[in-house]
């Protein structure tokens, strides 16, 4: 009998739909502390190629950006040099043309730390969030917030 191969680990990244996706990336950043893929190199390698139309990119803080996605990755997982994208945990945020309407059926917990729930809830906020509720059950206690899309999320 031959043993079944142990599967390989697939690489991912979580995708979130949204109307401002270089909004979305920038605020995501700044909460979880990771940076905003720069593919600057790429976009302008496409674009000379003629392989990107022109209309299909943005400037975004100074510099070429696909208009219609972008992601952040977290700083010290890798990243393909040649094209800015990274090999590791990443959100990637795409435009869509349709609003948010329903209640997220995935959502992110942020862990701040024993004791900064309250602290971390009031950077967010300064970042443009809202809180939504606060839940208090047996199973623990967190703090039900949105991002400036209105997506929920969770601070522990």
């Amino acid at each position: 009998m031959t043993p079944t191969p142990t599967p390989t680990p697939v690489h991912w990244k979580l995708v979130i739909d949204a109307a401002d996706p270089h909004a979305q990336a920038d605020f995501w950043a700044a909460a979880l502390g990771y940076e905003v893929e720069d593919n600057s190199t790429f976009v302008e390698r496409l674009l000379s190629l003629g392989a990107l139309p022109a209309e299909a990119t943005i400037d975004f803080h100074g510099r070429p950006a696909f208009r219609d996605l972008i992601a952040v990755r977290h700083p010290d997982d890798p990243y393909d040099q040649e094209r800015g994208i990274g090999l590791g945990r990443r959100l990637l945020f795409q435009r869509v043309p349709e609003p948010k309407t329903v209640k997220n059926r995935l959502h992110l917990d942020l862990h701040p730390g024993e004791g900064r729930r309250a602290d971390e809830v009031e950077r967010l906020a300064a970042l443009g969030a809202s809180v939504l509720r606060q839940v208090k059950e047996p199973a623990g206690e967190w703090v039900v917030m949105a991002d400036p899309e209105g997506n929920e999320f969770c601070v522990q």
